[in-house]
């Protein structure tokens, strides 16, 4: 406000002693015309000092002004030995001072424009490069935090809102003390602001519960995810903000731990075997058979287990083919019903051992769909095996085969009078090596027969196997087979 007023004063001075100078030259009663012209310069010069705030409008309005009061100047000065020269170089002199002035304010005015459209162009340029640099860290399925020097929120994309259950737009700037719930994690985001160097990266595990709206849930189960930090650099500290990088590995650790488990169980399936084997042979080796019947005996061991040595490498490669996706299927139309008196006809044998009665219950129509009939003939062996592996003697095996049209697809049933499945194994009998405790005594087994049945309809054939069961009273395994194959 004292500016202004200041400002206000300095023209209004400079104006009046203009007015007079130049009342003084027009006049008809000039005593001193010198004079006149020193006090005309003096407000000349206030007000061109003055004029840088009016800036170009100002300016303008001068040299119109100046350029009027010259004519006026030419027509009114009638004094009788008066010098035009002297007129006309103080007029001359000051449209000189105003020209500079105006070009110099023009110029101030294109520097600064200039100046503003870059400042402009630079501003758009950083809008775009950070809604680029959101695009890309929210495509990632990696979560993504970077937080400044002073532990806050600076930047996250959407994959670390959803883990940490906070919104990425309301949570910048703040403290990650409110934003991120887990404790160990901000904890690790303060210690390596506060004690790495500048490019320093750390890598490590960390396992906690899925989060939401800040708080985790009770029964949200434990992830494990690969945590990378890496330090900033910061202008005035050295090492600033931290950007932490989240990598879900759940999936990887159950994969790996997946893998483990089947090593193991294999070499524990093929030891069996090789162990019975390799003592037979030893035995025979060092005559401790020694009569024909014994070694006949030994043989026979030694030969069933080599077939279950043989069945449990073939039961791997083929599962292991079909999901991979490398197996070789060729599907024809296939008749159900042929299919399964042929698979009836290589188990009786077995069945007649214990006496157990083995029927099939067919639909008197045709019964055919489009499948691979070896892998067909493959499934109902190990349903017709297991039922009377696990049948006690006199029990009966009864196969069913149909149409079920409402599904489009051959509908057949393996059911027995045998054991039966207890109701907690029930979920667990179509897993890779598993076998109900209790019965390894009744029965031999791999644990891989039912294993490959579910991966042959249902990864390759795109059917439904299912089982139900009742303890003591027997088991019903059932599965379909679409007729028309709609893969790709």
């Amino acid at each position: 406000m004292r500016s202004a007023v200041i400002v206000n004063l300095f023209l209004a001075l400079g104006g009046a002693l203009l007015c007079a100078g130049v009342t003084l030259l027009v006049s008809e009663h000039v005593i001193d015309l010198e004079g006149s012209r020193a006090w005309a310069l003096l407000g000349a010069a206030i007000g061109a000092i003055g004029a840088p705030i009016f800036a170009t409008p100002l300016v303008m309005s001068m040299s119109r002004s100046l350029a009027s009061f010259e004519a006026d100047l030419r027509a009114s000065v009638e004094v009788e030995g008066a010098e035009p020269i002297r007129t006309t170089g103080l007029l001359a002199t000051s449209r000189r001072a105003v020209d500079e002035l105006r070009a110099t304010l023009v110029d101030r005015a294109q520097a600064l424009t200039t100046k503003v459209r870059e400042g402009e162009i630079r501003q758009h340029l950083g809008e775009a490069e950070r809604e680029h640099l959101e695009t890309v860290l929210n495509s990632l399925h990696d979560a993504v935090i970077v937080t400044d020097a002073f532990n806050e929120l600076k930047l996250a994309n959407e994959a670390a809102a959803s883990l940490l259950g906070f919104d990425a737009g309301d949570s910048l700037h703040q403290s990650i003390d409110s934003v991120i719930g887990d404790d160990e994690l901000r904890k690790m985001i303060r210690d390596e602001s506060a004690t790495a160097s500048v490019g320093h990266r750390k890598r490590t595990d960390h396992q906690f519960p899925q989060f939401a709206h800040g708080g985790a849930e009770a029964d949200a189960p434990t992830a494990c995810y690969d945590v990378t930090l890496a330090c900033l650099p910061d202008a005035k500290k050295g090492a600033g903000g931290v950007v932490t990088i989240l990598r879900d590995v759940t999936q990887e650790r159950e994969i790996s731990q997946v893998k483990s488990d089947f090593v193991s169980k294999v070499s524990h399936e093929l030891r069996t075997p090789l162990s019975s084997i390799n003592a037979y042979l030893e035995l025979l080796v060092d005559g401790e058979a020694q009569d024909e019947d014994a070694r006949q005996e030994f043989y026979s061991i030694i030969r069933s287990e080599a077939d279950r040595l043989s069945r449990l490498i073939d039961n791997m490669l083929n599962i292991s083919r079909i999901e991979a996706g490398i197996v070789k299927i060729d599907r024809t139309e296939v008749d159900f019903k042929k299919a399964t008196e042929k698979a009836v006809g290589v188990i009786v044998p077995q069945a007649a051992l214990k006496e157990i009665a083995v029927t099939v219950n067919a639909t008197p129509l045709a019964c055919t769909a489009m499948a691979d009939a070896d892998m067909v003939q493959q499934v109902l062996l190990n349903l017709l095996s297991n039922a009377v592996k696990y049948t006690p003697e006199g029990g009966r095996v009864i196969v069913t085969v149909d149409n079920d049209d409402h599904e489009g697809a051959v509908l057949v049933t393996v059911a027995d009078t045998g054991l039966g499945i207890p109701p907690d194994a029930l979920p667990k009998v179509f897993d890779k090596f598993y076998r109900i405790e209790n019965y390894k005594r009744v029965a031999k087994g791999t644990g891989l027969g039912l294993a490959l049945v579910k991966h042959i309809v249902e990864t390759v054939h795109h059917g439904v196997v299912t089982v139900t069961s009742e303890l003591g009273m027997g088991s019903k395994f059932t599965f379909t087979i679409p007729y028309e194959y709609e893969g790709a």
